[in-house]
């Protein structure tokens, strides 16, 4: 018997007594720039599985446990921009490996679906690419800290550099109107273009480097346009039916 799990940063687990437990769950990950669209075709992704009564949790990083969510807010507040690009990349592992032992690992040993907004290719994208770390130093500590974790698939959902920082930058101000109590989390939406720009090409590289894992989504269309290009994705990585 699978449990509803809800904590910082999560939401949702469903168990279907019709469906024989996996020995072991899938990991599946949504990556892009901020402003992409992640959490909308991840929740709609979560309709999907809902439907087919598979078993799955949502999770996101950084965050997904209570260190995990202290540390995302000392990460994204813009008031933390003097943090230094090291700094930055050790508070991102520090808390993905709670995240990896906390949430990640005992939902996989249950057979639950793992989705998870964010993982260790937004640290190289960020980190390594748009703070100029390089690839090295983030797969170094992915190996160590995490125990070389892989996702069994990852969702990259490309998109307009300029036209999904400006929704991300919008997301932020109507946030900090509707909802001043909240954190801020626009410390990242406030870097350059070539920042994004670095970031947008470091994750172009990672899909070229991994096929077998990373598939390279179109996220310039509709929602729902999206939402097919992933299920379709999805169902055929999970050997699940035809809507």
């Amino acid at each position: 018997m699978v449990e509803a799990i809800d904590g910082p940063g999560i939401s949702f687990c469903y168990h279907s007594p019709m469906l024989a437990q996996p020995s072991r769950g899938r990991f599946i990950t949504f990556e892009g720039l901020d402003g992409c669209g992640k959490s909308t075709q991840l929740e709609k992704l979560a309709v999907v599985l809902r439907k087919e009564g598979v078993p799955f949790l949502i999770t996101r990083e950084p965050g997904g446990t209570a260190t995990g969510e202290v540390i995302r807010n000392l990460l994204l507040d813009s008031a933390t921009s003097g943090l230094s690009p090291f700094t930055e990349l050790a508070l991102m592992f520090a808390s993905r490996t709670q995240h990896i032992n906390e949430i990640i690992e005992p939902a996989l040993s249950e057979g639950n679906v793992v989705l998870c907004d964010r993982f260790t290719d937004s640290t190289e994208a960020y980190q390594g690419g748009g703070r100029k770390l390089g690839s090295q130093p983030v797969l170094s500590l992915h190996r160590i800290l995490c125990g070389g974790l892989q996702p069994d698939v990852t969702i990259l959902m490309d998109s307009d550099v300029a036209a999904s920082v400006e929704r991300a930058r919008r997301r932020n101000r109507s946030r900090a109107v509707n909802s001043p109590e909240e954190s801020n989390e626009n410390r990242f939406e406030q870097e350059s273009r070539a920042f994004f720009g670095r970031v947008h090409g470091a994750y172009l590289k990672i899909a070229a480097r991994d096929r077998k894992r990373v598939f390279l989504v179109d996220a310039r269309g509709t929602p729902n346009q999206t939402h097919a290009k992933i299920a379709e994705i999805v169902r055929r990585k999970l050997n699940l039916g035809k809507s």
